[in-house]
């Protein structure tokens, strides 16, 4: 029998993701606790009606969700593992830790050893999409975890998504997660190089992009890319500092699983020259510079 969606929730992290599910939750009727680094980041969620909460532990006390969502390992790991502070400590037996920050699978093993001790239940729980989705609440979740658990916080999950996927075990998530920032890597990449040799064979930047965009092998996102390319749109949506990190974590868990990824180690290197130019804070569409 599915348990009844839970009504007291803790978000954990408010940057331009978390800020805008958070804000979801509270629309959706949820009681929802906030915490973040940066307290006046919290005040927007505060005014909307969530309680701000000054550590992460105190957050997740009496919570039946806590959510992350973070940059990567260390910022997690301090979120939820910080012997004093660490949202481990507020958690509840049978509370659920939604982890939807893009981190290593070395780190939800990690983190789902110590809820287990602690009587807590982990989803790793990524998410595909940028601000847009978050915004429009049309995310798509990647769960591992306990099939339970996830149909007990899907009605939470549910304001937030526009799918919900259950993808296999704790961790399972997290490793998809990473293949499927890498499988966009590489098509950023690939396009970023295309347009290089287009503009130097006759064509004119935004004439190729266009021009990509009306095949069916370019996928819409893709295409979209092309044309910020195009016309040197690097307003961050997604960065090339945080695409870098997501490759250097699939490389760190291919090595640890046996695994070649050639191409990965290809395209991380492009967006290293990037970051070498000082574009790391640029939107992936800055890839464009490194072939312009």
């Amino acid at each position: 029998m599915t348990e009844p969606a839970s009504r007291n929730i803790a978000f954990l992290g408010l940057g331009a993701m978390g800020s805008r599910m958070a804000l979801h939750l509270v629309r959706a009727g949820f009681a929802v606790t906030v915490w973040n680094r940066d307290a006046t980041k919290a005040e927007p969620l505060a005014r909307a009606g969530a309680a701000i909460a000054g550590t992460p532990r105190a957050a997740a006390e009496g919570a039946d969700i806590v959510f992350s969502m973070v940059t990567d390992d260390g910022s997690a790991r301090a979120i939820w593992l910080d012997a004093t502070d660490g949202a481990i400590n507020g958690l509840k037996r049978g509370a659920i830790a939604v982890e939807c920050s893009t981190v290593t699978p070395a780190f939800i093993r990690e983190l789902h050893r110590a809820l287990d001790a602690r009587g807590a239940r982990l989803l790793d729980a990524p998410v595909a999409g940028s601000r847009p989705q978050a915004e429009a609440g049309q995310l798509i979740f990647m769960v591992g975890g306990p099939a339970e658990a996830m149909e007990t916080a899907r009605p939470v999950l549910a304001p937030l998504a526009a799918q919900i996927l259950h993808v296999g075990a704790t961790g399972q998530g997290a490793v998809l997660k990473l293949a499927v920032n890498t499988l966009f890597a590489a098509q950023l990449e690939s396009v970023a190089e295309l347009l290089g040799f287009l503009t130097r064979n006759g064509f004119g930047a935004e004439e190729a992009a266009g021009l990509l965009a009306q095949f069916p092998i370019v996928a819409a996102p893709i295409a979209g890319a092309a044309k910020m390319m195009a016309a040197k749109v690097t307003a961050p949506l997604f960065t090339i500092d945080l695409i870098e990190k997501d490759l250097g974590y699939i490389l760190e868990t291919a090595r640890a699983s046996g695994a070649a990824l050639p191409g990965a180690e290809t395209v991380r290197s492009a967006f290293q020259q990037a970051q070498a130019r000082g574009l790391g804070q640029a939107n992936v569409s800055g890839l464009a510079a490194v072939f312009a």
